[in-house]
C-alpha cells in the first residue's frame, strides 16, 4: 500500500491530508498526547492505545445535558424519542464497552527500531519502524449550522510476511483528534519518542494514578497554580463536571486503564528487554537525509516567521 512521501500535504475544497511518514520525519509541532493515548513509557519501547472510554462520557454527557435543556425550554415527548436514538444507542455501546478486554496497545521499540502490532488469535506483526504510515486527515462540511471539521490521525503497518493472505496485508488505527496540528501533535508523541528519545516524549501520566477523586482534586490544585482557583473552578468546575461530566469521564477510563494492558507473548517479552547500546539498531541513509532536509526546511521557515 503506497502512500505519498513524508511531508505531502494534498487540499481539496472540504479536505486536507498531510502525510507524516513514511520516512517519519520532523512536523515542527510540539509532541502533545491530547487523547491520552500513552500507556506506558520507559527507555526501551512505548505503547500506544486506542481505547477511550472517557472521550465518549465526555462526547454523550454534553448531548444529554442539551436535550435536558431543551426539554425544559420546550416540552415536547417527540423530542425525548430523538434523544433514545441519537444518545441511547451510543450509550448501550459505551457500555457494553465497560464489560470488554480493553485491547492490546501498539508497542515500539526505539532500541530495536521496531513495532509490535497485536492481532486476533494471539497473532502479533513485528514491523519495521521505518515502514510504519501516518498522516493526519480533515473533512469538513457546511449546513445551515455553519462549518464542522472532523478529523483523524490515522497510523498504519504493513503485515511482514509476504504470503499473507489479502485480509490481513494491512492494519491501521486511528485517533478522533481532529486533523491537522492536532494529529501531528499526537503524531510526535511517538515520532519523537522514537527518534530522539524517552525524554522527548509526554508521560503516560494519565494512568498513574489509578480509579480514584484523589486524583481529580489533585489534578484541581496544578490547574489552580497557573491559573488561580476562580477561573479553575469556572471551566474544571462547572464545564467540566456539569457539561462534560470530566470526573465520571476520568473515573471510567482509570478504571479501565489502571494498570494498562501488557502484551503476553512470551517472545515479546523478551523482545521488549533492554540491549546494549552497541546492539541498537540505526537510523537508514535515507531517513538522516529526510530528517536534515526537513529540520533546514522548519529552521527556514521558523527565521521568516521572525523577520
Amino acid at each position: 500500500m503506497s502512500t505519498p512521501p513524508a511531508g505531502t500535504t494534498k487540499k481539496r475544497l472540504f479536505s486536507r491530508n498531510d502525510y507524516l511518514a513514511p520516512l517519519p520525519i520532523p512536523t515542527g509541532e510540539k509532541p502533545s498526547d491530547v487523547l491520552n493515548t500513552i500507556w506506558r513509557k520507559n527507555e526501551v519501547f512505548l505503547d500506544i492505545g486506542n481505547y477511550s472510554i472517557g472521550s465518549a462520557v465526555m462526547v454523550l454527557w454534553p448531548m444529554a445535558m442539551l436535550f435536558l435543556l431543551m426539554s425544559y425550554i420546550t416540552p415536547d415527548p417527540l423530542m425525548w424519542g430523538g434523544a433514545l436514538i441519537i444518545i441511547g444507542i451510543p450509550t448501550l455501546f459505551l457500555i457494553q464497552g465497560l464489560f470488554r478486554d480493553v485491547p492490546l496497545p501498539v508497542r515500539f521499540n526505539r532500541q530495536r527500531r521496531e513495532v509490535c502490532v497485536p492481532r486476533e488469535d494471539g497473532e502479533y506483526w513485528i514491523v519495521p519502524w521505518e515502514s510504519v504510515t501516518a498522516a493526519a486527515t480533515q473533512q469538513s462540511s457546511v449546513s445551515q449550522a455553519g462549518k464542522a471539521t472532523m478529523g483523524l490521525l490515522i497510523i498504519g503497518f504493513e503485515n511482514p510476511d509476504p504470503q499473507a493472505k489479502d485480509d490481513n496485508k494491512h492494519f491501521w488505527f486511528g485517533f478522533n483528534c481532529g486533523g491537522g496540528t492536532t494529529a501531528m501533535a499526537l503524531w510526535e508523541c511517538v515520532r519523537s519518542y522514537m527518534e530522539i528519545g524517552p525524554e522527548a516524549a509526554p508521560e503516560a501520566a494519565a494512568l498513574n494514578s489509578g480509579a480514584n477523586l484523589r486524583y481529580y482534586i489533585d489534578y484541581m490544585n496544578d490547574k489552580a497554580k497557573e491559573r488561580g482557583w476562580f477561573l479553575t473552578l469556572l471551566w474544571e468546575g462547572v464545564f467540566g463536571v456539569f457539561i462534560f461530566n470530566a470526573p465520571l469521564a476520568t473515573y471510567l477510563q482509570r478504571k479501565k486503564l489502571y494498570p494498562p494492558p501488557d502484551l503476553p507473548y512470551p517472545d515479546i517479552i523478551e523482545w521488549s528487554r533492554p540491549l546494549p547500546p552497541e546492539q541498537w539498531a540505526t537510523r537508514s541513509p535515507e531517513l538522516d537525509v529526510a530528517i536534515a532536509t526537513r529540520e533546514a526546511e522548519l529552521a527556514a521557515q521558523t527565521a521568516r516567521e521572525l523577520a
